[in-house]
């Protein structure tokens, strides 16, 4: 009798456990999040290493090796020196195109300048053994203009088929003026060779006065970035103020907008600029989230676990604590889903895996490594 009863709260307790388990909906169906690592400082980027482990950057201004079973690496040696004051620190990190013949890195911080910060690009190569490090450091791209006081930083990276790269430069929140003239690098995305060169047939490398590795500008904020699988266009996305958060195709030399035109209003409620969302010569958004859901981190999705969602565009969200899910057709979003909205943390990274999954990194103190795949 005893036994049974034993038995059957054991039961009990199994059944009230695995009600407990959360499920995420999703039009492909209940996802699975698994906690893959946990002990991270806001972290904030993350890259899939050759076999399998993940390059984890920490604001505060460590790297890490995450293994594929989550045990975190010794801080990585020789990072240079960050200015880790409010939205500044260490920030995105990708692997060079050929990093398995030159394990070659780029990573993006904000340096230490004129008593606040500004956005540095660094190449250098992994050594990856016991106790990794980072050899042959080198700044190779410097932000020119106004220091930041530790806001609006941008500083997302991606490389071309034609191993240049493209880093994104936020207007440092009180300089946004600085977006619309060329004599700085605030509130633009850049393009340089992978030594920091500006290739010559960028935009506006024969206009007087101007920073010759400009590729595009009137940006505010813009903390996600990547290259369309498809068709090699080069999708990018940024924080509005209250409300206007953009999805912006990049072409070259062509004008986003800000400070002049937004979906959104400043902080305190009077208009942006002219006070309309739209105006001649300036490139309107593909995608605009009003209110603001503060968007950070973003991945095409091409692998085989959501074969419903090939083609998508993934989006971390920091403000609303959910991971956006955007339906392409051609050049137009023609759908938004919304996952993950019952996980309450902030979403700053999102990468599909080698094994077709996708990765996120939360930001907080306490920030994780998490993978989302089809729940069993």
């Amino acid at each position: 009798m005893r036994l049974a009863v034993a038995l059957s709260a054991l039961l009990a307790v199994s059944t009230v456990a695995k009600a407990a388990d959360p499920v995420y909906p999703s039009s492909a169906g209940n996802l699975s999040v698994q906690t893959i690592a946990t002990g991270l400082v806001h972290p904030w980027s993350l890259a899939f290493l050759p076999d399998g482990r993940m390059l984890v950057t920490e604001r505060p201004g460590r790297m890490r090796i995450v293994s594929r079973n989550g045990k975190l690496s010794p801080p990585v040696a020789n990072v240079p020196k960050v200015f880790a004051v409010s939205q500044g620190g260490l920030l995105d990190v990708i692997l060079d195109r050929d990093f398995a013949q030159n394990r070659t890195i780029y990573f993006s911080y904000a340096e230490p300048f004129n008593g606040g910060g500004r956005t540095a690009l660094a190449r250098a190569r992994l050594d990856d053994g016991e106790v990794p490090r980072l050899v042959d450091v080198k700044v190779i791209y410097r932000q020119h203009g106004l220091a930041s006081n530790g806001n609006h930083f941008g500083s997302r990276i991606v490389q071309a088929s034609d191993g240049n790269l493209f880093v994104t430069n936020g207007e440092h929140f009180s300089d946004r003026d600085m977006a619309q003239i060329f004599d700085n690098h605030l509130g633009k995305i850049v393009r340089i060779t992978s030594d920091g060169a500006a290739p010559p047939d960028n935009p506006f490398a024969n206009k007087p006065g101007a920073k010759p590795e400009i590729w595009s500008y009137g940006h505010r904020n813009p903390q996600g970035l990547a290259i369309n699988p498809i068709d090699g266009k080069l999708w990018e996305q940024e924080h509005g103020a209250m409300g206007g958060d953009e999805i912006n195709i990049i072409e070259r030399g062509h004008n986003y907008g800000w400070p002049l035109v937004s979906y959104g209003k400043n902080y305190g409620g009077s208009p942006v600029g002219t006070g309309k969302a739209a105006m001649e010569g300036v490139d309107d958004p593909r995608w605009h989230w009003t209110p603001s859901i503060a968007p950070s981190g973003m991945a095409f999705y091409t692998g085989d676990l959501f074969p419903a969602w090939k083609g998508s565009l993934f989006n971390g969200a920091l403000k609303f604590q959910l991971l956006s899910r955007l339906e392409l057709k051609g050049d137009k979003v023609v759908k938004e889903e919304r996952l993950l909205q019952d996980l309450h943390e902030r979403i700053r990274d999102v990468r599909q895996g080698p094994d077709g999954a996708l990765y996120l990194l939360t930001d907080n103190a306490s920030g994780r490594v998490l993978r989302v795949s089809p729940s069993k």
